[in-house]
């Protein structure tokens, strides 16, 4: 159960990502009947932590804390970190880095999990625990990631890798995804959602069981549809062609079509047959309901076409991600 969450921060860390892990696990919304977590901050060396931007942040803790944590976090920024394992290594700034390498591979070796955000994969790689794995970080800086330590197996085309006990995210926004994942495997699809809504962000944006995403699902980036958007949700078990669409838009076909793009950025079909899977997804999570009659009911019509589509957003079938995320008891609060 994920109870115990530490950010270990390094000189210059970046303000964004810190933020999202502070918004995830370290507001409390026990209001909403959400989990609360016992989330720290902690430096992670003895020099003062800075932000990027030069503000000093007062974190009064110390590495110790890690040794408890069910989830540490390691944010973007910080300490550039060498690119060899001598523990006499330091980082660019003088700082001695390898108690925190130390701590980490401590963490992993325990069963805790070890996350990053952006370029925090540095620090994980530098500790060695990217060593065979695959992993991600901000497209930007993946070539010099895949240079810097060529036994890790880089991907530049992913929102996020889950390999386990350790996970790792591209840049910025990215974190939010990865931090959404990890609530949604270790406590469920509504306790997830619950906190995207609270966030004003699309709940789901990863990959299912392979835990890979090469392609977000677009959201409305205006008001103009999002009344039709909210109604086509709510029919998915219905037949919506175009011009039926843009009739109840008050639209000829041409126009409704250039401005969904505009909007969502996507199709009236792709994006339609996005939310059958999303559907489809909650449906196989939260209910023992065959995989035809979901398919039936979110409009798919079959489960052979339920299941292209699946494969399609999130590589793997209905029925093997559905033995993945009901296979865990419903948590209990």
């Amino acid at each position: 159960m994920l109870q115990t969450v530490v950010v270990p921060l390094l000189p210059r860390v970046e303000v964004f990502e810190l933020g999202v892990a502070c918004e995830v696990f370290g507001f409390d919304r026990s209001d909403d009947g959400l989990p609360t977590y016992d989330f720290t901050l902690v430096r992670g060396t003895p020099q003062p932590v800075t932000t990027r931007f030069g503000y000093t942040i007062d974190v009064p803790y110390d590495l110790d804390l890690l040794d408890s944590a069910d989830l540490i976090i390691v944010p973007a920024g910080g300490t550039t970190v060498a690119s060899t394992r001598d523990p006499s290594d330091v980082g660019d700034d003088g700082c001695d880095l390898e108690p925190l390498f130390a701590k980490l591979r401590a963490a992993v070796a325990r069963g805790a999990r070890v996350a990053s955000m952006c370029t925090g994969a540095f620090t994980l790689a530098a500790a060695g625990l990217l060593d065979g794995r695959p992993c991600t970080t901000h497209w930007k800086h993946a070539a010099r990631l895949a240079e810097m330590y060529p036994a890790a197996r880089v991907d530049p085309d992913v929102l996020y890798v889950d390999d386990g006990a350790v996970l790792t995210s591209a840049g910025t926004a990215a974190g939010i995804d990865l931090c959404l994942h990890i609530v949604r495997t270790e406590q469920g699809a509504d306790v997830a959602n619950t906190i995207a809504r609270r966030m004003v962000v699309p709940p789901h944006r990863d990959g299912g069981q392979a835990q890979y995403v090469a392609m977000p699902l677009p959201a409305c980036k205006s008001d103009t549809l999002a009344p039709l958007l909210d109604w086509m949700t709510e029919n998915l078990d219905r037949e919506l062609p175009v011009a039926a669409l843009a009739e109840k838009a008050h639209m000829s076909a041409r126009t409704f079509a250039r401005r969904f793009s505009a909007e969502t950025g996507t199709t009236p079909a792709r994006w339609l047959r996005d939310q059958r899977v999303h559907a489809a997804q909650q449906l196989l999570e939260n209910t023992d309901l065959p995989v035809d009659v979901i398919a039936d009911r979110v409009g798919f019509g079959t489960a052979a076409v339920l299941r292209q589509h699946f494969l399609r957003v999130r590589h793997t079938t209905p029925q093997a991600y559905r033995r993945t995320f009901r296979a865990a008891p419903v948590p209990v609060f």
